[in-house]
């Protein structure tokens, strides 16, 4: 199977049949994921070649004023978008299969996992998957070992409190935290 159907297949968020031809490529690109975070993290790389080593990982063309502190985990690598002036900062886990985006200016804390896959309930099925993306907006500030579940969006400009738990969409501006995230405050723009 060819990378572009596969994506093509996850951005659907059609179900993922355990065994299937789809299940068979996501466990190829996650070996392929698996080497390549084992250069980024093993050792030391200037900013320069940790910017080399994501755009092999991503398959893609980032922008020169991505930053990222290692170490970084991700089961695919091929389905996440960064904008510019993106940073991620250290120990945070991408399941990024079902799709990640990353806006502009956008600011990730340490230890920050974004999940992309939910498993089918039923126990005869539980190895059966359900792709739903996640859309970061531009401007947005994820605070340390905040978690991300399938198919959230935040807005531009919002912030996520350090240790919530995302479960649902986050309007622009807004502040949320807790387990599960709920809504605080807006953003005092005279900051």
């Amino acid at each position: 199977m060819e990378l572009n159907e596969f994506l093509k297949i996850m951005d659907s968020g059609e179900r993922v049949i355990a065994g299937s031809d789809v299940h068979i490529k996501m466990c190829e690109l996650s070996q392929e994921a698996l080497s390549i975070t084992m250069k980024i993290n093993n050792q030391y790389h200037t900013p320069k070649e940790l910017h080399q080593l994501m755009c092999e990982l991503t398959s893609r063309n980032l922008d020169e004023s991505f930053r990222l502190f290692p170490p970084f985990y991700t089961d695919c690598g091929k389905n996440l978008k960064v904008g510019k002036n993106v940073f991620i900062n250290a120990c945070c886990q991408f399941q990024d299969q079902g799709g990640i985006t990353i806006g502009d200016g956008s600011l990730i804390g340490h230890h920050v996992v974004m999940a992309t896959l939910n498993h089918a309930q039923s126990p005869k099925n539980r190895g059966d998957m359900y792709p739903k993306p996640i859309v970061i907006g531009k401007n947005v500030w994820v605070g340390a070992n905040v978690t991300i579940l399938p198919g959230v969006t935040i807005g531009d400009g919002a912030i996520i409190a350090a240790g919530a738990v995302v479960t649902r969409d986050v309007p622009e501006n807004a502040i949320v935290g807790g387990v599960p995230a709920r809504y605080i405050k807006q953003v005092d723009e005279m900051d």
